[in-house]
């Protein structure tokens, strides 16, 4: 019994990512099946001059192992950085179903037919079979990315590791790219993704929510002086 609230008490923080982590996964699942005709359609003029290049599947997938990895190491590893992390994480996620739910958008950027026939068309292929083109705006593919590495140029835990720091770079980039390049994504989503996460890390890491909340509960729950 000690030992079970001893690693409650270690890892509590952890039930607000899995809380979340349901919530914005049955919301997606819904607006992915309820979102199917009707919605806004998303395009920029700019969108019909980027080529299909199915080889950024890549980048795309590791985004889903970039996003985690960044979440769990802090998780284990510094607790103030994983709540500013999560703060910054689930903000712009909620935003995204909240629109998505108000006003449903989508494209029809999709080649009909791929053009060329490789292991990466086929993975790009399967992917579309189970990700509609629908729910776009903002592209969180492209805001967590930048939330993600945002977390790691900012903590000190890699303030001394350069060659991470620019790893991190490169495959934030990367992923940015693939989420154009596979047709995922119009460049409107993207240039608000860029928007909203310019806002958030003004108020996560330059205004310090994490530490403004900690100060506010300090002074509520400080005795007061008897004179």
């Amino acid at each position: 019994m000690k030992n079970l609230k001893n690693f409650y008490l270690k890892y509590k923080h952890g039930i607000p990512l899995i809380l979340y982590g349901i919530i914005y996964l049955s919301w997606f699942a819904h607006l992915e099946k309820t979102v199917t005709k009707g919605y806004h359609v998303i395009h920029m003029a700019v969108d019909d001059y980027i080529p299909f290049l199915e080889v950024f599947i890549i980048p795309y997938l590791l985004w889903f192992v970039y996003v985690a990895a960044v979440v769990l190491f802090f998780f284990f590893k510094n607790k103030t950085d994983y709540y500013r992390t999560c703060i910054f994480l689930f903000t712009g996620m909620t935003i995204f179903l909240i629109v998505s739910t108000l006003w449903p958008n989508g494209h029809h950027l999709r080649p009909a037919v791929l053009p060329r026939d490789n292991i990466f068309t086929h993975m790009v292929e399967l992917l579309w079979q189970t990700d509609t083109s629908t729910n776009l705006w903002p592209s969180i593919h492209v805001y967590n990315s930048l939330g993600a590495h945002f977390a790691i140029i900012r903590s000190k835990e890699f303030e001394n590791k350069r060659g991470l720091r620019l790893c991190s770079l490169l495959l934030c980039c990367s992923i940015i790219m693939s989420t154009v390049f596979l047709k995922q994504h119009s460049m409107f989503d993207v240039l608000t993704a860029f928007a909203m996460a310019a806002v958030m890390y003004l108020v996560v890491y330059r205004y310090d929510l994490v530490m403004a909340i900690r100060a506010l509960r300090s002074r509520k729950n400080a005795k007061p002086q008897i004179s």
